[in-house]
């Protein structure tokens, strides 16, 4: 299977690389969106690509987007990615891992969601017995069910940078009151349709994250992705365990082994070994199979 780790379209002004995507501009009004198979952990790309994974995030997002379309609009514009570029080299780019998007002004927070005990928010909670600031009952254990799903939002670093949480006041001060009410409310809404659904699926969503933008009337739209092996940690329901850390459908996997390397998180990072590359392009794809039924 092939890997793009960059794109290269020649044809469109090329605007911004970020951790997995790349993005140019097609007109006034819209962007065009590659996924590539690039991965980013603990904040830092790793040098090697996972062979397929921008194709498994497009396939994931594009279904939770027409799923949860009733829930808030997305950036989606319905125009082929084929039909905006020149070249058959360039089309090859762009087959089944990209997205035409209407141009909106992303909100400058990530909109964290955990419905499960697990990660950063398990290690915030054995010290201080909350989790990003919001008190938990005590005696709680690892990858145990939340009482209820947290709105847990965070910056937006620039790559190489760590995103730090705040607390929904520091996000109310950068959004205004009333849209990061309605952020977290579509952020919890989301969460919760999608969490039920993939439970029937076998897939376990302990938590993910969102991001939003908005149009020049103000109206919020779900950008980005959606609900994939990247941006959530998903587990197999039938391996769940409450006091353990179920082994996960996402690039949790190559973060656990990035935490036995030894590494310090600071780039550079380590080059990935084969069998580990190719087992998370496995999981990525089983998560899709799972979640999508292609």
């Amino acid at each position: 299977m092939n890997s793009l780790h960059e794109s290269n379209l020649t044809s469109l002004k090329f605007l911004h690389r970020g951790k997995v995507r790349d993005l140019y501009e097609v007109d006034a009004e819209h962007l065009l969106i590659v996924q590539t198979d690039r991965l980013s952990a603990f904040d830092v790309i790793l040098p090697t690509p996972i062979p397929g994974k921008g194709e498994v995030l497009t396939a994931v997002s594009n279904f939770w987007f027409k799923k949860l379309g009733h829930v808030i609009p997305n950036h989606l514009s319905g125009i082929d990615p084929e039909s905006v570029v020149k070249t058959d080299a360039e089309k090859a780019q762009v087959r089944g891992r990209a997205f035409v998007t209407k141009k909106l002004k992303p909100l400058p927070i990530e909109a964290i969601v955990r419905g499960y005990l697990a990660g950063s928010g398990w290690k915030d909670y054995k010290k201080t017995g909350a989790v990003c600031g919001i008190q938990l009952p005590a005696g709680m254990q690892e990858a145990q069910k939340l009482p209820q799903a947290l709105f847990t939002p965070s910056t937006k670093a620039a790559a190489g940078e760590h995103d730090e949480n705040i607390s929904f006041e520091q996000a109310q001060k950068l959004l205004g009151a009333d849209m990061a009410e309605q952020v977290k409310n579509a952020t919890l809404a989301l969460y919760t349709q999608a969490a039920e659904y993939a439970l029937t699926r076998g897939i376990i969503i302990a938590d993910t994250k969102f991001e939003f933008g908005t149009d020049a009337a103000g109206k919020l739209y779900l950008i980005d992705e959606a609900l994939t092996p990247d941006s959530s940690r998903f587990w197999p329901a039938d391996q769940y365990q409450v006091g353990s850390n179920p082994p996960s459908f996402d690039k949790q996997f190559v973060r656990d082994w990035l935490e036995s390397s030894g590494w310090n998180k600071q780039p550079p990072a380590p080059q990935v070994p084969a069998d580990v590359l190719q087992k998370t392009a496995d999981k990525y794809r089983e998560a899709q199979r799972l979640l999508t039924g292609a």
